[in-house]
């Protein structure tokens, strides 16, 4: 068993570790890597996997469902903390709703449960991509322009993929291998530019990092159970829903709240926290999974 888990999570935080030397040695700049990873690749391996690969309908629903309800959950649980830890509503629930399905949660999901699951943790990735620019915008800076989604890669791409499963299209067998050469580059570089990112951690806001890196996991863990009990889904859905749900904070909520200037440190100190605590989080999760 902890073999088996060591195999699943050594090469993830292993790529993750290349990523933190390299910005160790070369400097933090992964600006134009992450807009081409955004814009080009992400959106290639959505649109491949989701119009060639996506799974039976009742799988992916109940992943979409269960996605919404973890997220929606995650928030409500966290509500009480906002007072308790004297954070703004804006600062600590966007980071406890809309965690790292991207960089950590595709990897893990290909790792532990073979590339046939992939399917089902990319629409999680999507739900919860949505709802983060869409519910998370809001959350953040009190306001969403719908005209942000439709200029964002990675919701076209999402789009085009589900009308082409929908209506059975399907790109010439020409093209395929180019796309799919393109979308093997999103889950390597996510991973690369996570471990830069974990760079210059500031431990000035420990107190708020220690407190997303537990809540963010059991407020996620918390939801996922009662998803589990209304969907009663099959074993593969379960275990994406469960994987889904104790994963660490997204880097995205940093992003969102420097632009916006929601308390960026305070954020910064949790997806930092989240996502070392995952070193442990992830692999006990997985114990009980595989």
């Amino acid at each position: 068993m902890i073999g088996h888990v060591l195999q699943v999570t050594l090469p993830v935080f292993s790529i993750a570790a290349v990523g933190y030397v390299y910005g160790r040695l070369h400097g933090r700049e992964m600006d134009s890597a992450n807009r081409v990873n955004l814009n080009l690749f992400v959106p290639a391996l959505l649109f491949y996997v989701l119009s060639e690969k996506i799974p039976s309908a009742a799988q992916w629903h109940s992943v979409a469902i269960g996605t919404v309800i973890i997220v929606l959950g995650s928030g409500l649980l966290a509500l009480p903390f906002t007072r308790l830890a004297r954070l703004p509503k804006r600062v600590l629930l966007p980071s406890m709703m809309f965690n790292n399905s991207g960089n950590l949660g595709l990897p893990l999901a290909a790792f532990a449960f073979g590339d046939q699951v992939l399917p089902l943790a990319v629409v999680a990735f999507v739900v919860s991509t949505a709802m983060h620019f869409s519910l998370g915008i809001w959350l953040v800076s009190g306001t969403f322009h719908p005209g942000t989604l439709l200029k964002n890669p990675i919701f076209l791409a999402t789009v085009a993929g589900i009308l082409a499963h929908a209506f059975d299209w399907h790109l010439p067998s020409i093209l395929l291998p180019g796309l799919k050469m393109l979308s093997e580059v999103a889950i390597p570089l996510m991973l690369v530019a996570l471990g830069v990112r974990l760079i210059g951690f500031d431990t000035r806001h420990w107190k708020s990092g220690l407190l997303g890196a537990l809540l963010c996991p059991l407020s996620g863990l918390l939801s996922a159970f009662v998803a589990l009990l209304w969907l009663a889904p099959e074993p593969e859905t379960r275990n994406v829903l469960l994987l889904f749900s104790i994963l660490p904070p997204a880097v995205m909520n940093f992003i969102l709240a420097e632009r916006f200037g929601q308390s960026a440190d305070e954020v910064a100190s949790m997806v930092a926290m989240g996502n070392l605590a995952s070193l442990l989080v992830i692999p006990l999760g997985l114990g009980f999974m595989l």
